[in-house]
């Protein structure tokens, strides 16, 4: 099982910056990708960025589309969600997902509030 740990979320006004960290440690399973998910209240988990291992392909959730980056330095272990101008609707608990060839494994979540 990975062991992930989220940090960075906090308060923002519309407009704003955050940059989420999510910090994994070693599998013994192959490790094919990292993700974010976010969920708000009463809705189902959302997907907003994938990043695969081998070639670093990403994709995004057409809502996050030129205002979020997904990134990885496998040196340190540590998955990356620059968010850029965002909108109040990002507001969510966001988590980090360790994607490998056995099972998928979650952090614990960490929330982003956007509000003026």
């Amino acid at each position: 099982q990975v062991q992930l740990v989220e940090s960075g979320g906090g308060s923002v006004q519309p407009g704003g910056s955050l940059r989420l960290s999510c910090e994994y440690s070693t599998t013994i399973f192959t490790l094919l990708g990292m993700a974010w998910y976010r969920q708000t209240p009463g809705k189902e988990r959302e997907m907003v960025a994938t990043i695969t291992t081998t070639k670093g392909t990403t994709t995004y959730a057409d809502s996050v589309k030129g205002r979020f980056t997904i990134s990885r330095d496998s040196a340190k272990n540590t998955a990356y969600l620059q968010m850029n101008s965002l909108k109040p609707e990002d507001t969510a608990v966001y988590y980090c997902v360790a994607i490998t060839n056995r099972r998928n494994d979650w952090g614990q979540g960490t929330q982003v509030t956007v509000s003026s």
